[in-house]
């Protein structure tokens, strides 16, 4: 991947990591179950991590 491609992904998951933690949000308040939000949320979270660390290799 090039930069740009890598920075377009990361704001992609970032867009998603938004959704999905406004999401949580209501489950909480609906005192529903949150764990496959958090796993979900965490795992975007070390995608986003990985493509920062490619990004400074660039």
């Amino acid at each position: 991947m090039n930069r740009k491609e890598i920075e377009l992904e990361i704001e992609d998951l970032k867009a998603d990591h938004t959704r999905l933690s406004h999401d949580m949000e209501k489950v909480v308040y609906v005192k529903g179950k949150t764990e496959i939000t958090e796993k979900e949320l965490e795992r975007i979270e070390k995608e986003i991590s990985r493509l920062r660390q490619q990004l400074a290799e660039l």
